[in-house]
Order: C-alpha cells, then sequence, then structure tokens
C-alpha cells in the first residue's frame, strides 16, 4: 500500500501557482503613485524654499551694503580677516568685520565701531586695488559719503596727525566749524604695495580727543596675514618699528602745531 506522503497528484485537479489578488494588486500600485506623487510635492517645495532664501539674500544684501559694495562689490563671506585692531579692555564699542570683493581683484577689510543698537561712531578700511582701481577708490566724496550718507557736504582739511604709517591727513565735513567737534575723516595712501587706509572717527569730546582717537585706531591696527603679498608684510613689518601708545597719540594731538592745527593753516602776507 502506498502510503500518504507519496501519493501523487491527481492529474484531473493540477495544482496551480498562487496568484495575487487583483483588488491587493490595485492597491500596490495605488501606493507607489501616490509615493511618487509625495516625493514630487516634497521636492518642489524645497526647490520653491532655496530659490526663496536666495532671492531673500539677494535683497538683502542690495539693501544692506554700503554704496560702494553695490557698484560691483560683493560680500566675501568665506574670506578670512586680514587686519585686526587691538582695543583696550574698557572700551565699550564692538568692532564689526566685513569684506568686500571685485571681479577686477580688489578687496576691502572694513571695520565698523558701535555700541549695541546704535550707529557706527568710528570706521577703518584697508583697500588694496585691483584692476577697478579707475572705477572706484576711497577718495574724498567717497570718505564724505561714508561719514554722512546722503549728505551733499564735501570734506576740508583738518591738519595732519603723526601715526606709525607717517604722517596721515586729516578732514572733516565742510560746514563744522562751529562748538561742536566735528567727526574726522582720514586718508593715508602707500604707492608700494598699492594700499589705501581711509575712514572715519566721532569718538572724543574735543577735536584734540578725536584727533588722538584717529591715531589710536592707525597705531594699533595689525596685520594679521598678508597673503601673497610680502610688499605688505613689509610695509606693516616697518610700521611697527615706529608704533606708539594712544597716550603718545594724544599728547602729540594736544600739542598741535600751525602745521598739524586741526584747522586750515592760515597763511600771512600777500603771494
Amino acid at each position: 500500500m502506498q502510503s500518504f506522503w507519496g501519493t501523487r497528484a491527481d492529474p484531473l485537479y493540477p495544482k496551480t501557482p498562487a496568484r495575487i489578488h487583483p483588488a491587493l494588486t490595485s492597491f500596490a500600485d495605488e501606493c507607489c503613485r501616490t509615493l511618487a506623487r509625495l516625493i514630487a510635492y516634497v521636492g518642489s517645495l524645497a526647490l520653491l524654499a532655496i530659490v526663496g532664501v536666495h532671492l531673500w539674500d539677494q535683497l538683502h544684501d542690495s539693501a544692506g551694503l554700503e554704496p560702494s559694495a553695490k557698484a560691483g562689490w560683493s560680500l566675501a563671506t568665506r574670506s578670512f580677516p586680514a587686519f585686526a585692531v587691538s582695543q583696550p579692555e574698557s572700551f565699550e564699542k564692538t568692532a564689526a568685520y566685513e569684506i568686500l570683493r571685485h571681479p577686477g581683484g580688489g578687496r576691502k577689510d572694513i571695520l565698523r565701531w558701535a555700541a549695541a543698537g546704535e550707529k557706527p561712531v568710528a570706521e577703518l578700511e584697508i583697500y588694496r586695488p585691483g584692476s577697478e582701481v579707475s572705477q572706484s577708490g576711497p577718495d574724498l566724496a567717497e570718505i564724505a559719503d561714508r561719514m554722512d550718507p546722503g549728505s551733499p557736504r564735501e570734506l576740508e582739511a583738518a591738519g595732519i596727525i603723526d601715526s606709525k604709517f607717517g604722517a596721515v591727513a586729516l578732514f572733516r565735513l565742510a560746514g563744522q566749524a562751529g562748538d561742536a567737534p566735528a567727526c574726522l575723516g582720514f586718508l593715508k595712501r602707500f604707492e608700494q604695495p598699492d594700499v589705501r587706509i581711509s575712514g572715519w572717527s566721532c569718538q572724543g569730546d574735543t577735536l584734540p580727543a578725536r584727533r588722538a582717537a584717529v591715531g589710536c585706531i592707525l597705531n594699533r591696527l595689525t596685520l594679521l596675514t598678508a597673503g601673497n603679498d610680502p610688499k605688505l608684510a613689509e610695509l606693516f613689518a616697518r610700521a611697527e618699528l615706529r608704533r606708539g601708545s594712544c597716550a603718545t597719540a594724544a599728547t602729540s594731538a594736544s600739542s598741535a602745531n600751525w602745521v598739524t592745527d586741526t584747522e586750515n593753516p592760515q597763511l600771512r602776507g600777500g603771494l
């Protein structure tokens, strides 16, 4: 007698392969289609978000940059600071560092000092020109606009001061010769290397104090990295040999003579 396990299948009832119910197949296809639509929807939202963030950054940059930054200049967020200004511990203002680059190769390192929520009280710009030098530069008109944005006033001479970079010319906005101390602008140009140090300061309650504040900023300016510019490194190395203290700058400012006086030199006699 043949065992039960050895019994062959009845040829009249052949085995049929297992099949998925059509309803289950339809449900799986619908799930796949829904998942594909969901992925496409999320991807579209992500793309719109990226475009929106980019447009917002462009709008914010164009609205918040200085006029010099709008004329071909752009923020270099990935560049590292090349300069620093050491401040005494008692100084209550904080410095903001900004780097601008031009397609022509120029670079501007800008430091601004201001208390929280207040307007800047001082600014220092180190400009290393590129091929755009004929189009943009820290001339007197630009310094005047940085001191008082939108003002039509021009700058007039306000004497000179001595610093570790040598004699530096001072300027003030025209029409500020009254009792109130005027904010002072300054400009120092170098030929080799081609560097222009400019800025302005409203620190101090008197003109001698403001002259001393400008000298202090310049004397405390140090080079962090020269990159591939050995002449720039040599310039600051030589300047460090002449570096003085802020007390020296204050003494020099208070002992101004007819050449370095805060007023324009008054010449006597006819020419």
